[in-house]
């Protein structure tokens, strides 16, 4: 019950997200919007305000905003094919810019609940590089090497960057500046570098924010980097989940609480919008692909032969969907 509680939380609430870029664009643009939907399938709940239905459909496996004139021909000034192109593009990149601006929200109230990592240490570990120095708690760390030191992301990727061989640590004691040389160790089993400290955490609004911003940047570019991989054949089948792999993976993050299933939400909410960017027909990218084309020809591609290529492309989808599926059945052991 729990994991499907957490479950139906993430996905409604990165799918409402997405829908409501889509939707709040359309109505800005002057758009005619139809229905605005959470879910798939038969409806279980319905109720109109103006010219607009809002319903919660059965299957809680995605949603969306139906358009006059988005699939079809239509004479309606207010339709989805009478307005620019600037304005049908900005109402179809809507969606995944709203993922990644939820993002940065349920990472920022995460990082505001946490707290965020600073560059004074809260506990040095006996025994481990840092501590045999001479480093202890209360120090900032002000440079490593020649580097000046702004936050713990910068200590992170200068003591990784050393590969194990010694660095110089400045750190600020009772404002003395103290030089220490330190040799970071390596923990195969981890596969992490350290030198054995962690940082005091505060709560700050800013700065949670700036975390937040940063962290969706930071997923957002291990994206780019396995889209990287992808091409050049160096990912497997079993890298890749799809939505029954994200029931486990939410199922266990409810298990230790609701702030992580809220991180959870970030990371799926990053990918959904990444993955309907790209150019693969059915999803937005290819949609703003089509605009472009219009862009340059000076008119569009003709709507029968999109929308074939469109279902072609969902037929396409929801068949690697199933593959995926059966994978992730099997890799995760569901049954």
């Amino acid at each position: 019950m729990q994991t499907a509680l957490a479950t139906i939380f993430v996905f409604f609430i990165v799918v409402v997200f997405h829908e409501f870029g889509h939707f709040i664009v359309a109505k800005m643009s002057g758009i005619k919007v139809h229905e605005f939907a959470i879910g798939m399938g038969p409806k279980l709940f319905k109720i109109k305000k103006g010219e607009t239905d809002y319903s919660l459909r059965l299957l809680p496996i995605g949603g969306y905003v139906k358009m006059e004139g988005e699939d079809e021909y239509s004479d309606d000034v207010r339709s989805f094919s009478k307005k620019s192109i600037g304005a049908r593009m900005a109402v179809i990149a809507a969606g995944a810019i709203m993922n990644f601006i939820l993002a940065i929200i349920v990472f920022s109230v995460y990082s505001y609940k946490v707290g965020v990592p600073t560059t004074t240490i809260d506990t040095v570990t006996e025994k481990f590089p840092a501590y045999e120095a001479g480093i202890r708690n209360g120090d900032t760390i002000t440079r490593i090497d020649n580097f000046s030191v702004d936050s713990w992301e910068d200590i992170k990727k200068a003591i990784n960057a050393s590969n194990g061989k010694e660095i110089q640590i400045t750190v600020l004691r009772n404002e003395i500046k103290h030089n220490f040389f330190i040799k970071p160790i390596i923990e195969k089993d981890m596969n992490r570098i350290v030198i054995g400290i962690t940082p005091k955490m505060r709560r700050s609004l800013l700065l949670s924010i700036k975390n937040g911003f940063q962290n969706m940047i930071m997923i957002l570019g291990l994206m780019f980097q396995f889209i990287g991989m992808l091409f050049k054949g160096n990912v497997s089948s079993g890298d890749i989940s799809g939505p029954v792999g994200i029931v486990y993976l939410v199922g266990e993050a409810a298990k230790s609480g609701f702030l992580y299933v809220l991180y959870i939400a970030g990371f799926i909410s990053i990918n959904l919008g990444f993955f309907n960017l790209l150019p693969i027909p059915a999803l937005d990218g290819s949609r703003l692909v089509f605009l472009l084309f219009e862009l340059v020809r000076g008119k569009p591609i003709n709507p029968e032969r999109e929308g074939f290529i469109h279902f072609v492309g969902f037929v396409f989808l929801i068949l690697l969907m199933l593959v995926v599926a059966y994978k992730d059945i099997i890799k995760f052991n569901i049954f």
